[in-house]
């Protein structure tokens, strides 16, 4: 999608970078993939191996706080999930944050060949949704040592961790001269909410798990999950992965992916009530961060912005809804 965050990538620049990475001459750089922050090309090369390239955006872009080094962290979450996890990733074949070709961070990876899930309903449709879940538990099953996202430093409990993020994002706001009321709101509630906030354990959280971020293979053995693009990813609340899971169902009744999620967890969801309180919070924080991301990403003229105006809207509705019971 197109979006103000993305840095041009001619093909002569894939080229110099591919032959950086030690990876062979470049013959095609096609755009890849329906990302909205880096650029990301499929890069064949003269071997007839095909890669994924992915660009950050410029240092000086205009980008969130928390985007700052993202892709970074991206690199380090997929090394602890092809390390800890039994999740399928692609292996990252070539990192560089030098800056030396351009001054942005890039790395390459294993362009893994496959489909977004689209359309699916009835079974497979539930069979899609107990899979996200399964994955989403074998995630949480790495533990962390500190809240928040690694880039923007660690804090010791969950309740200033997200609190910590959510300060960033309306600063985010104040910065492009926008008041977010509904932002402040959540961050009273957050606040009020403290005690239960600070009963999550610290886990490896994904928060991103939308199906441009899912690969389906079609093997002999069955279908294949792979994930992509963990660059959201913070350590926090497990509890967080169920905004997407199921995405705009209320928390208590998502059964099916509780079901399914339990059945690998080391900690199994119980749809209470303070696990609710919990989604609650970051439920609404996914509201704010989409109410805040249209103003860096997109123009009133873009998709993009529109389709968030109206995102954001209902999801903090649901998420306030629960924080009000």
């Amino acid at each position: 999608m197109k979006s103000r965050s993305k840095t041009e990538v001619t093909f002569a620049l894939a080229s110099e970078m591919m032959k950086k990475a030690g990876l062979g001459t470049a013959v095609s750089a096609e755009p890849l993939g329906a990302g909205e922050f880096n650029t990301v090309l499929a890069v064949k090369t003269n071997d007839g191996n095909a890669y994924a390239l992915k660009v950050a955006p410029s240092e000086d872009a205009d980008v969130q706080l928390y985007e700052n080094g993202m892709m970074r962290s991206e690199v380090h979450f997929y090394s602890l999930m092809r390390e800890h996890t039994d999740i399928s990733v692609p292996d990252v074949l070539y990192a560089d944050f030098s800056h030396e070709l351009l001054p942005a961070d890039w790395f390459v990876m294993t362009l893994i060949k496959g489909r977004h899930p689209s359309g699916e309903k009835g079974e497979e449709a539930a069979a899609l949704a107990e899979e996200l879940a399964r994955m989403a538990a074998s995630m949480h099953k790495v533990k962390g040592e500190g809240f928040g996202y690694i880039q923007r430093g660690l804090r010791p409990s969950w309740h200033e961790a997200v609190r910590a993020m959510t300060e960033d994002l309306l600063r985010d706001a104040e910065k492009k001269g926008v008041r977010s009321r509904r932002g402040e709101k959540l961050l009273r509630l957050i606040d009020k909410h403290a005690g239960t906030l600070n009963k999550a354990e610290c886990r490896m959280v994904n928060y991103d798990i939308w199906m441009p971020n899912i690969i389906v293979q079609e093997t002999a053995e069955g279908k294949k999950f792979w994930w992509i693009d963990p660059e959201r990813s913070f350590w926090g609340d497990p509890v967080a992965d169920f905004v997407c899971l199921e995405f705009f169902k209320p928390f208590r009744k998502k059964t099916l992916s509780a079901r399914a999620y339990n059945e690998r967890a080391d900690v199994p969801v119980t749809l209470s009530r303070e696990e609710e309180i919990r989604w609650g919070v970051m439920m609404a924080y996914m509201g704010l961060l989409q109410e805040v991301e249209k103003h860096y990403r997109y123009t009133p003229l873009m998709f993009g912005w529109w389709r968030n105006v109206i995102s954001s809207a209902l999801v903090y509705r649901a998420g306030f809804k629960a924080l009000k019971k």
